[in-house]
């Protein structure tokens, strides 16, 4: 050690391009860690935002649910015998589909999410509706989603001219009366609220009475787990009972583990491991083996190896801090540049911080135990 600097620290930094090799292997793998978890981590937020921002205690599905642009149905009926329940307080029906909807400007057309409830008792509490329910009591008029893409046409723009735009979704003409703010997902690219009479305008072939989501709402201080317990018990079984949060599970669960997106994060976090544990590896086992002598001479003059291995802990742990650092920068900036790009929840947040070190630390402690086993070839004896 020299005026109190570690010699491991004067070790490593002996050799400024071999540490620099380094500490880019270990950026690479430390920001393809953030980036993929940053990407499962948007995947689950948006997969549930529709269900969070649901005005339910309890939801019914149909049982051959999977997730919410496969559109299963189920009869009304359903939501009118979990009306007769005690405890019940009101029920009301919620219809999606998708629909091309043509951009004002461009005129190019584009599959849009569409979700329409009767006005007069809103299924949704998303920011900007309320204000708008009245508008959609007229006929033919729709609410837009101010956070899709930009690819559906400049409305935010265009309503501030006037108070509304006229467009068209499938070849039929409707009004755009105002602005919501909900977001995009893996599998929407925008969405549009409408009444439940101009969604049968639209869907002419959907009948009446056929559902997509239906919302219970309890009466104040009822237990929605009791009361879930008893519609289950009561209703047939070509449908199926859930809190919202239980549906918003469901719908991230889908998407985590039914679908090769969630598989692919993380196999892509693995990947980072290893490879960054390959090139931490190397570089350090190739350092041993250039100080080989220096180490055979600590082991004459009596040092453990129990002290060399300490050495190249060291090393690693300094490795970590090294490239953690400017990666987490790194991450920041390609979140920021990706939610501006896709519209989706990308955030840094403390815990996945926590977790990328916790990782990090793991793969440069892993690689320094494989490089050290080179130590026990410095016997003194035979390279003197």
């Amino acid at each position: 050690m020299a005026a109190g600097v570690p010699l491991a620290w004067l070790q490593l930094t002996h050799e400024k391009r071999r540490l620099a090799a380094a500490l880019a292997g270990v950026v690479f793998a430390v920001v393809l860690m953030l980036i993929q978890l940053g990407f499962e981590s948007a995947l689950l937020l948006s997969a549930g935002l529709l269900q969070s921002h649901l005005r339910a205690d309890l939801v019914l599905i149909s049982s051959q649910y999977q997730c919410q642009v496969y559109f299963t149905t189920f009869t009304e009926r359903r939501l009118y015998q979990a009306l007769g329940l005690e405890g019940v307080e009101s029920v009301s029906a919620l219809y999606f589909g998708a629909l091309p909807l043509k951009n004002p400007v461009t005129h190019l057309a584009r599959s849009i999410f569409i979700m329409a409830f009767n006005p007069e008792t809103p299924a949704l509490d998303v920011p900007g509706l309320a204000d708008n329910l009245k508008k959609l009591q007229k006929p033919d008029t729709v609410l837009f989603d101010a956070m899709g893409r930009h690819e559906y046409g400049p409305f935010p723009e265009l309503l501030q001219k006037g108070p509304e735009v006229t467009t068209e979704v499938l070849d039929q003409r409707v009004n755009v009366v105002g602005l919501f703010r909900l977001g995009t997902s893996f599998a929407i690219d925008g969405s549009l609220i409408t009444s439940d009479s101009t969604y049968f305008r639209l869907f002419p072939d959907r009948q009446p009475g056929i559902i997509n989501v239906g919302l219970i709402r309890l009466r104040p201080g009822v237990d929605p787990r009791q009361v879930r317990a008893q519609l289950a018990a009561a209703l047939p079984p070509d449908v199926q009972v859930l809190t919202r949060d239980e549906f918003m599970e469901l719908e991230k669960r889908y998407w985590a583990t039914n679908t090769p997106v969630g598989f692919i994060f993380k196999i892509g976090v693995l990947m980072g491991l290893f490879v960054g544990c390959i090139i931490v590896y190397q570089i350090l086992y190739t350092d041993v083996s250039n100080h080989l002598r220096e180490y055979a001479t600590l082991k004459a003059m009596g040092y453990t190896e129990r002290f060399m291995l300490s050495l190249v802990m060291q090393q690693s742990f300094f490795l970590s801090i090294l490239g953690f650092l400017p990666a987490l920068l790194i991450s920041e900036v390609v979140y920021i540049l990706t939610a501006r790009v896709t519209l989706l929840p990308f955030h840094m947040t403390p815990g996945r911080i926590i977790v990328v070190y916790a990782l990090t630390m793991l793969m440069c402690a892993a690689s320094a135990s494989l490089a050290v086993r080179r130590l026990k070839q410095a016997d003194p004896a035979e390279i003197f």
